[in-house]
């Protein structure tokens, strides 16, 4: 066992086995429904958890007799005999992106849907997911989600020494042993690349995001292939160094300031593209998309608001949570199995933000 894994596992929360009262504190335990019904703790147990062995007639008298007496089993202890805590942790780095709320609030829903209750784990600027995981595993999670975010080989390795595998969203880091769900970053970007080439656009550029994550870095790679393979000159790209709206401002000004400036402009996410057409139509005064054509990733909510109608990547964000709530359950169920690395394919999106040509 790992150092981490040692560690998570000894700084464990308190799981005693009859609902512990030492904290001073007049909470009705498990011991209580025993003694009141002259039947043993593990009897009272079973009545509340799901399948065990125990009479029906047994598991109502403790059921009102749990309700009288206003008791409330602790899981925290239930999890020592079922080896399931019910609880999935979710660590986030970026919440300041808007994709990342829309998608905590729907994965939070399925997962409910499914009987887990979510802990929420905040990284913080600057800080490692790393950090963050150790208290995390001091509460057993059944998986450990991680948005917005990568981590090292070592800190996959010791979650699954301790029980908890871990499921990426929307990133993948080669060689680490985590399983992954994304959209098909790539094949967006080509998308891209198709649908302005179509439209005779000619001088492409792209304006990136944070360099070190595998969004960034594949939709950039889909869109220059795509523009190799149709015999356009690679686009230009303009580092805007994060997923954000003052990215994109300054991002496109630099760019449109150049002397043969881009005609279309792909933005590796949305809110860098809702920067980049803000500086494009009121501070440089350009007619968006009759002089520039902007296109975003994501569809976020903004996305689709009249004063921006962003033509974008849309995301499939339903497919991508049911797909990490599988390969959950199936590392749940197979702790030996090999994490897999899955995509989806994403879809353009058509509004007013690009001059392209109509899909017939």
């Amino acid at each position: 066992m790992t150092s981490i894994a040692r560690k998570a596992a000894s700084d464990r929360a308190p799981t005693s086995s009859d609902d512990d009262a030492s904290a001073g504190w007049s909470r009705v335990t498990a011991r209580d429904i025993a003694e009141e019904l002259g039947i043993s703790i593990s009897t009272v147990s079973r009545a509340f958890t799901e399948n065990a062995v125990i009479s029906p007639r047994t598991r109502e008298k403790v059921m009102r007799t749990a309700e009288r007496m206003g008791y409330q089993p602790n899981p925290f202890a239930r999890s020592l005999i079922t080896r399931r805590s019910k609880i999935a942790g979710i660590v986030v780095a970026d919440i300041t992106n808007p994709f990342y709320p829309e998608v905590l609030a729907n994965l939070t829903k399925r997962l409910q849907d499914t009987g887990l209750q979510t802990m929420l784990f905040f990284a913080g600027p600057g800080r490692k997911v790393d950090d963050a995981l150790p208290t995390l595993l001091q509460y057993s999670p059944d998986v450990a989600i991680v948005l917005a975010a990568t981590m090292s080989s070592e800190m996959v390795s010791a979650c699954r020494e301790v029980g908890t595998p871990v499921v990426l969203f929307n990133r993948y880091v080669p060689g680490s042993g985590a399983a992954a769900v994304c959209c098909d970053n790539v094949d967006g970007g080509r998308q891209v690349a198709d649908a302005l080439a179509n439209a005779h656009h000619r001088r492409l550029a792209y304006i990136a995001g944070s360099p070190d994550t595998s969004t960034n870095n594949d939709r950039l790679l889909g869109f220059t292939e795509r523009c190799r393979e149709l015999g356009l000159d690679d686009p230009i790209v303009e580092e805007g160094g994060s997923f954000t709206y003052e990215a994109g401002s300054a991002a496109v000004k630099r760019l449109l300031d150049r002397r043969n400036p881009p005609d279309a402009v792909f933005c590796a996410n949305d809110i860098i593209a809702i920067g980049a057409l803000d500086a494009a139509r009121r501070e440089l005064g350009l007619s968006v998309p009759k002089e520039l054509s902007v296109i975003g990733f994501d569809d976020i909510s903004m996305a689709a608001w009249p004063s921006y109608s962003l033509t974008t990547v849309r995301q499939p964000v339903n497919a991508m949570i049911e797909m990490t709530i599988d390969e959950a359950r199936r590392l749940l169920a197979h702790p030996q199995a090999e994490a897999e690395e899955q995509t989806v394919p994403g879809r353009l999106i058509r509004r007013n933000s690009a001059r392209l040509e109509e899909v017939s």
